[in-house]
């Protein structure tokens, strides 16, 4: 796994939660998704999903 590096998590918003931080990536124009941050513990979102299993978007109804 790799580490963040320290400058891109200082130039992050950051997340307490995984749910505040699931929150925005819904508000998003773009898809993103959370992930915990090992520099600093909190949430950060990503729009990268190189070796990352993303959920199809749910069907919507017609």
């Amino acid at each position: 796994m790799k580490s963040t590096r320290l400058r891109i998590c200082a130039a992050k918003r950051r997340y307490g939660s995984e749910a505040d931080a699931q929150v925005a990536a819904e508000r998003a124009s773009i898809i993103l998704r959370p992930y915990r941050c090992d520099r600093c513990g909190q949430f950060h979102l990503t729009s990268r999903t190189k070796g990352k299993r993303v959920p199809r978007p749910a069907d919507s109804p017609t």
